[in-house]
């Protein structure tokens, strides 16, 4: 996978900035949707070794800026008590591997050092997590029973791949009625070009794009 060196901590909120400028100049609003934390789980997607450690096989560049945002996120979403849910990629062999062995020469291996979680951003606690070997983490999984469980409608998705795990698994939530909330500066992917692009499919079709900052203060101003 080709991978470009497109954010960093210097130039991120100058990025954030002109990317929710982009996507809100192109897109409706949606002034009916409005993040609850009281009603949204945070789901972070797949930050694991093997994407957001240098020496990580299939390393992101950008997942080093994205690292602060989303521990900004788990202290807002920890200090309500509201679910944080993990998911981890990672296969157990190459018979589970479906269409991404036919895409992918390389896979995660599911007790790999590399498949593991970012000690950074790590779980805590009961915080649960959920094993998957698809893009799209509502996919042969526990996760829509446990959100409905909890009477939770809306989900922020951060974490990685922009246009791949995250956009998939935004999809799948609204088309599973859930609302989609994204912090365009808690993803990233491997070039900006996809980031964005991403950004403004969802934003267009299923999807409410905010900054971390946002998120935070919608968070402080929730009962």
């Amino acid at each position: 996978m080709r991978t470009a060196t497109y954010l960093d901590r210097k130039n991120l909120q100058q990025k954030t900035a002109a990317w929710l400028d982009r996507v809100r100049g192109s897109v409706a609003p949606r002034p009916g949707l409005q993040l609850n934390p009281a009603r949204c789980a945070l789901l972070v997607i797949d930050m694991l070794r093997y994407f957001t450690h240098p020496a990580g096989r299939c390393y992101l560049s950008a997942s080093a800026a994205i690292v602060p945002q989303i521990k900004v996120l788990l202290a807002a979403w920890r200090s309500k008590s509201g679910p944080v849910i993990y998911t981890r990629h990672g296969h157990r062999n190459d018979t589970d591997l479906g269409m991404l062995g036919k895409f992918f020469s390389d896979y995660i291996r599911a007790d790999e050092p590399q498949g593991e979680i970012l000690p950074a951003v790590a779980p805590v606690g009961n915080e649960l997590v959920i094993r998957k070997t698809t893009y799209d983490a509502f996919w042969g999984t526990s996760l829509q029973e446990y959100l409905t469980k909890r009477g939770i409608d809306q989900v922020l998705i951060c974490g990685v791949l922009t246009h791949m795990c995250c956009e998939t698994t935004a999809r799948s939530a609204f088309c599973r009625g859930f609302e989609v909330y994204l912090p365009v500066d808690g993803m990233a992917t491997s070039t900006e070009e996809r980031h964005v692009s991403s950004l403004l499919a969802l934003a267009d079709a299923v999807a409410v794009v905010m900054s971390t900052a946002e998120v935070v203060e919608r968070c402080s101003k929730s009962a």
